[in-house]
């Protein structure tokens, strides 16, 4: 049987059985994040959505105002005449052509980010068994097959990031560190719901939010009240 730990049950003890404002669940977010590490701040947007249908699917970049508050390791793969190989003001951890998909075809995987410029994508397609079950192959849709490599990874460096609903109909994502200003915090989530409600499928019949509910990594949840954006 799974054991609570004491500073669970503690900081367990400060949320109530009841929807919160959005200002009210991030103080409270904080107030709960009592590990011994600077932990990250979680979204859960439960969504009426089966993405087993197409029109059910949602898949979308955000750029958050203030960041993740995380390094992102970005790769590129660019044509050989593009001019950005062992160019030092790219921004990127690591950039190539042809070298550098072998490299990921042998099972090169330590970035959080991969951008492709669009005519490579022909010779990236063999990637997808490697990159593929890691959510790493770039597309369109996450904003990740570019023209413009450059102004790219400065987005994802600034704080840009991709999210999508999962099988369950959720959206799970990060929207900050804990030690963020609450008023950076509140910005970062209110951008993240502005943009999944822009990004409504066609699909969508009823009611589109459901649920949604924040904490830290090692903290207790706390449900949103939707009409309080």
């Amino acid at each position: 049987m799974r054991r609570t730990s004491k500073r669970y049950k503690n900081v367990k003890s400060l949320i109530e059985s009841e929807l919160y404002s959005p200002e009210k669940a991030i103080e409270i977010l904080q107030q709960t994040a009592t590990a011994k590490f600077v932990e990250s701040s979680e979204a859960h947007f439960s969504l009426n959505l089966n993405p087993k249908y197409a029109d059910q699917q949602l898949r979308s970049t955000v750029v958050l105002p203030h960041g993740t508050g995380k390094k992102i390791r970005i790769a590129a793969i660019v044509s050989k005449d593009s001019g950005l190989i062992n160019n030092p003001e790219t921004g990127a951890e690591k950039i190539g052509s042809d070298e550098l998909i072998e490299e990921i075809n042998q099972g090169y995987t330590d970035f959080d980010v991969l951008l492709a410029e669009l005519d490579m994508m022909p010779k990236i397609a063999k990637l997808g068994r490697v990159l593929g079950p890691k959510g790493l192959m770039p597309s369109p849709k996450a904003g990740t097959v570019t023209k413009d490599i450059i102004g790219t990874i400065q987005e994802f460096k600034r704080g840009k990031l991709e999210y999508r609903v999962d099988k369950t109909g959720i959206v799970h994502l990060n929207f900050g560190k804990v030690n963020f200003t609450k008023e950076q915090l509140l910005e970062n989530l209110s951008t993240v719901y502005k943009s999944i409600l822009q990004n409504k499928p066609t699909g969508v019949k009823g009611r589109y939010f459901k649920h949604l509910h924040i904490c830290s990594t090692m903290g207790p949840s706390i449900e949103i009240d939707f009409s309080a954006f």
